[in-house]
């Protein structure tokens, strides 16, 4: 467990000082007890709880409400943990000052530390609005799962020079419009190298190689919960849908036999309670 919780310049000292940043996805309250225990050092609140909560097809129906409230849940388990609210979509699109009453709200309602909102040249102006209302801002481009329609699904982004030009460009303007942070998603490890090195901001990687200064993963996947599909750039670590289908299985069998429950699992009257007790039930009879 972190003896305080990190800010924003200790990312930036981390980054200096060549010390990779750890970050992992949450979306409820012991999940967040269990990630500040093991040490790390960012927690995303993502909109990828639209798939790994909700059952959705993709992150696009979830809503402010749902990510205020899984904010707040994780806020409570992680007190001492770096934070960040993930803006879903519609909730910074339609204008800069949507966008600033919303992110607003994460900090005010949730208390995360920053927020995170998706896109490149096309949201410079939310980023510096964002910022000018004094909340630290994440950039995330590459692969940017809220406007994968218009990418082709969900595939690799920047895997040609002329794809990588664009990733690049994005990860200037956003730099330039002021994010403190910047997450590439899904893009060749080359390309995350370069644009880590090219900027002095924190760059971490989901799916952009081991060249950024720190690395984020869904806890879903991590620890094998999730189980539509297993990204590419995913490791497991455990396999908790394989322990917690067993468990079930288990108690299935126990109650269908009756080893379940056992006397230790059961509730004694109270001492010299009994023989009022089989008075009561022959008023009943």
């Amino acid at each position: 467990m972190a003896e305080r919780k990190l800010a924003i310049s200790d990312f930036y000292r981390m980054k200096e000082e060549r010390e990779m940043i750890t970050w992992l996805t949450c979306y409820d309250f012991p999940t967040a007890q269990f990630e500040e225990n093991a040490g790390i050092d960012m927690i995303l609140v993502g909109d990828s709880m639209g798939m790994c909560t909700y059952g959705y097809e993709s992150t696009v129906p979830v809503t402010m409400a749902q990510c205020i409230a899984h904010c707040d849940a994780v806020r409570r388990g992680a007190p001492n943990t770096f934070v960040v609210g993930d803006m879903p979509f519609m909730s910074y699109q339609t204008s800069d000052v949507e966008a600033v009453v919303n992110a607003g709200r994460f900090i005010k309602e949730a208390g995360v530390d920053a927020i995170k909102l998706e896109g490149g040249k096309r949201v410079t102006s939310r980023i510096s609005a964002i910022i000018d209302a004094g909340i630290v801002v994440c950039g995330h481009i590459g692969l940017t799962p809220q406007s994968s329609a218009q990418l082709g699904g969900h595939k690799a982004q920047g895997v040609t020079a002329e794809g990588a030009k664009l990733v690049i460009e994005d990860a200037l303007a956003v730099a330039e419009a002021g994010a403190h942070l910047l997450l590439l998603e899904a893009i060749p490890e080359e390309v995350g190298k370069f644009i880590a090195s090219k900027l002095t901001i924190p760059v971490l990687s989901i799916g952009a190689g081991g060249g950024c200064d720190g690395q984020l993963l869904i806890v879903s996947d991590v620890i094998g919960q999730f189980q539509a599909f297993i990204p590419k750039f995913v490791k497991r670590y455990a396999d908790v849908a394989g322990v917690i289908t067993r468990a079930v299985e288990s108690y299935v069998k126990d109650v269908k036999s009756k080893a379940f429950p056992e006397q230790t699992h059961c509730y004694p009257m109270k001492k010299g309670e009994m023989e009022k007790f089989q008075e009561l039930i022959k008023s009943y009879t």
